[in-house]
């Protein structure tokens, strides 16, 4: 019993100290800088902060007229990001999120914190992570502004096999090579799933998350002439953290390729989930995949079509949608779709923006 506790608690425990370390480093020059300017009198506490500091953000509105369900409109993202530069090498990113307009007791949103980390640059080209960070898994988990992809809504393989969008804290390694290979692996917090093995559901979001089985993952991309094809994995010893002794993996490839006016992306994910508790609950293998073309009839109009299928903790599911997307500018657009997902049918309109 002693020995699991101390096996368990071993990971957690060294990647915590890790960053802790890390950001010792990183603040002390800046806490001896701030400490000097208080005790001399000044009021610049932070010297050249304000130009070393850039904001952005982004946000999307979406209407769902629902054949089976009520009509909803909804603010659905509004997002701030908020990034400092301490030196050269060595930078803070920050993403502050409001979801649904409204969060607290009783209200339908949440106020999430999705970035926050020292990012620090190496010679070589490599760069460190430290912190709360977006895991390189999918099409969508680390680049999602709504102006940057189709659809009013996100894919849903990217809802329900890849738990969209997915951050956990934790130490992260990147590099690339002249030859078109980029490289990411991180260790980080895992997910807590409840017992019906819901992956989404097991995002603690890292909010006094328990800490008792940490997480791997790691992505290798190639990108060539107008393409970019990648492999991620992630493996956690237990994903219930304790509870079912339930190891999982998940092993996905994704796909961009452009020929022209003419794009295609793709996505095929899954899950392998050990331990009898899964495999009673029918959930020990999730998986999922879509592939979508699109056109750009001129620099701002573009049609696509979308073809899903997963099956998750709840059974198998499929969605259809097509669609347009207006950009009057770069960085806004207005999309329009008609989706049929699992026989029911939906028009959806939007607007989003980013800066």
């Amino acid at each position: 019993m002693i020995a699991t506790t101390i096996r368990r608690a071993s990971g957690p425990l060294i990647l915590g100290l890790g960053i802790m370390a890390s950001a010792a480093q990183v603040a002390a020059k800046d806490h001896e800088d701030i400490d000097a300017a208080f005790n001399s009198g000044s009021t610049n506490y932070g010297g050249d902060w304000f130009k070393n500091t850039t904001i952005g953000g982004y946000g999307e509105l979406h209407l769902n007229l629902n054949e089976d369900s009520d009509n909803e409109i909804d603010f659905h993202r509004w997002v701030l990001f908020i990034n400092h530069r301490f030196s050269d090498r060595i930078t803070l990113n920050g993403e502050f999120e409001l979801e649904h307009s409204l969060a607290g007791d009783g209200k339908p949103g949440e106020v999430e914190l999705e970035q926050a980390y020292i990012d620090i640059a190496f010679d070589s080209g490599t760069h460190l992570k430290a912190g709360l960070f977006l895991l390189p898994v999918g099409t969508l988990n680390e680049t999602h502004e709504p102006d940057t992809f189709y659809g009013v809504e996100r894919n849903p393989v990217e809802k329900n096999i890849i738990p969209t969008t997915w951050w956990e804290a934790g130490l992260a390694l990147n590099g690339s090579t002249e030859g078109g290979l980029a490289w990411e692996v991180a260790a980080h917090s895992g997910l807590n799933v409840p017992a019906n093995y819901k992956i989404r559901s097991g995002r603690q979001k890292v909010a006094e998350a328990v800490a008792e089985d940490a997480a791997v993952t790691a992505r290798l991309t190639y990108s060539g002439s107008g393409f970019a094809i990648a492999g991620f994995a992630q493996y956690q010893s237990d994903i219930t953290q304790g509870r079912d002794d339930a190891d999982a993996t998940l092993l996905g490839a994704t796909l961009d390729a452009n020929m022209g006016a003419f794009r295609l992306r793709g996505l095929i994910a899954s899950w392998d989930i050990g331990g009898a508790a899964a495999e009673a609950a029918g959930a020990d293998e999730q998986w999922g995949y879509y592939i979508e073309p699109s056109y750009k009839i001129s620099d701002k109009l573009g049609v696509f079509a979308r073809y899903a299928e997963y099956e998750d903790y709840s059974g198998d599911h499929d969605a259809v949608s097509i669609g347009v997307n207006y950009w009057p500018i770069d960085n806004v657009v207005f999309k329009a779709d008609y989706t049929d997902a699992d026989d029911s049918e939906s028009i959806n309109l939007g607007v989003g923006y980013s800066f």
